[in-house]
C-alpha cells in the first residue's frame, strides 16, 4: 500500500499511500531518542508497540468525538492516516509538574495544575523546539488567532478524554505533547501520534513511570513498560 517515502523523522517514516489520494502511511521505527536527539537507541518491537498503542488511543478518541488524522491500523508497524499540513507547533498540556517545567520555572515536581496548563513550543529541531508565546506562534507559522484558540480548545478536550481513559487503566496522565495539522478542506485535526513516547504516564498507586522517561533517565526497561501500557489498553477494549 505504501509508495514513495516522503519524510523520515526520529520515530516514523511517512509514505504516500498508493492509490489513495490524500492519504499517507505512517511506519513506526524501533528508534528511541531523548534530549533533542542527543541520546539514541534502538529497541526491537518498539515500532510495533507505538503503532498498536497509538492506534488504540486514536480509536478511543474517535469514539468520544475527537477528530484525528487516523484512519486505520494496517499491520504491526503501519497505520493509514489522512494527509495533513502540519502546523509547526508542539502543544503541551500539563496536569502535574514534571520534566522541563520544574527546571525552567521552579515548580516542585508533582505540583497539580488546576486548570491544566497549556504551553506552545516551536517545532524546530535546529533551535531545540523552544518555548514560545501566542504572538511568536503567529509569526513563526501561518496560524490565525481563531485557529490558535481552536487548537488550545482541542488540546484541552483531548486532555479530558485521555485523563478519563488512562484513569480507567490505573494511570495518571501527567503531561503530553500534541501536534495538529490541516486537512485538505482546511479543518484542523489532531495528527502525529499519542503513545508513551509523547505522554508522561505514572501508575496511580505506585507512581511508577510508564513512559519514555525510563529511557531518558535510564531507570527501567522501555519495552516492558510499553508492553504494560498496551496490556492495560487492551483491557479497556
Amino acid at each position: 500500500m505504501k509508495a514513495d517515502l516522503l519524510y523520515e523523522g526520529k520515530a516514523k517514516r511517512v509514505y504516500r499511500a498508493e492509490g489513495k489520494p490524500g492519504q499517507l502511511v505512517l511506519s513506526y521505527k524501533n528508534d528511541a531518542t531523548a534530549f533533542n536527539g542527543e541520546k539514541k537507541a534502538q529497541f526491537d518491537g518498539k515500532g510495533r508497540l507505538n503503532n498498536e498503542i497509538s492506534s488504540k488511543i486514536f480509536t478511543s478518541l474517535h469514539s468520544k468525538g475527537v477528530e484525528t488524522h487516523f484512519i486505520e491500523r494496517l499491520n504491526e508497524t503501519e497505520q493509514l492516516v489522512h494527509q495533513t499540513e502540519i502546523i509547526p507547533l508542539e502543544v503541551v498540556v500539563r496536569n502535574i509538574a514534571a520534566g522541563s517545567i520544574t527546571k525552567r520555572l521552579g515548580f516542585r515536581e508533582k505540583t497539580l495544575f488546576e486548570p491544566p496548563l497549556v504551553e506552545l513550543f516551536y517545532k524546530n529541531d535546529d533551535l531545540g523546539d523552544p518555548l514560545i508565546n501566542d504572538d511568536h506562534a503567529k509569526l513563526l507559522s501561518d496560524i490565525t488567532d481563531l485557529e490558535l484558540k481552536q487548537v488550545k480548545e482541542k488540546a484541552l478536550l483531548v486532555n479530558e478524554r485521555l485523563t478519563t481513559l488512562f484513569a480507567s487503566m490505573g494511570i495518571k496522565l501527567v503531561d503530553f505533547k500534541l501536534e495538529f495539522g490541516r486537512k485538505a478542506d482546511g479543518n484542523i485535526v489532531l495528527s502525529d501520534e499519542i503513545s508513551p513516547d509523547t505522554c508522561r504516564l505514572w501508575d496511580l498507586e505506585t507512581e511508577q513511570k510508564l513512559d519514555k522517561d525510563v529511557f531518558r533517565q535510564g531507570t527501567g526497561n522501555l519495552i516492558e513498560v510499553y508492553e504494560e501500557i498496551l496490556k492495560r489498553l487492551e483491557g479497556q477494549s
